[in-house]
């Protein structure tokens, strides 16, 4: 059972978020299967199984029991990730508001005037988009 919510995200190291990455990618899987999609030089299988199970700890996999063997699928979908990432970012550093986002961002030229542009127009299509 997962019990991850989006306000108690706890952050994920660089190699919590790549194993993480490879569940997203196959879905469900076995150790072997997550070893499997790492580049060379691979991780031991130790560490592999053990990032899973610090995973599994912190609520973004769960487990199938198979014997003594484990399939693992993730319990939390990298949209929903990535907006409960953004939401705690923006809590934590940002005061809660998106406009102060936007605002650090140009102030600190972070933000071209063509990402200006686009990120105008996408405010206007979904402004129109909710008034349909």
């Amino acid at each position: 059972m997962c019990a991850l919510y989006i306000y108690a995200m706890k952050e994920l190291t660089q190699r919590e978020l790549a194993v993480l990455e490879i569940l997203w990618e196959i879905e469900s899987g076995f150790v072997n299967d997550v070893l499997d999609k790492f580049p060379d030089p691979k991780p031991p299988y130790t560490t592999v199984s053990s990032i899973i199970r610090i995973l599994e700890t912190k609520g973004y996999v769960n487990h199938k029991a198979f014997g003594k063997t484990h399939e693992y699928a993730p319990c939390i979908s990298k949209v929903k990730y990535k907006k409960g990432l953004l939401k705690n970012m923006v809590s934590h550093f940002f005061e809660g508001s998106f406009d102060n986002v936007v605002s650090f961002m140009a102030k600190e030229n972070e933000l071209t005037e063509k990402e200006i542009t686009e990120i105008s127009t996408l405010i206007e299509h979904y402004k129109n988009k909710g008034n349909e």
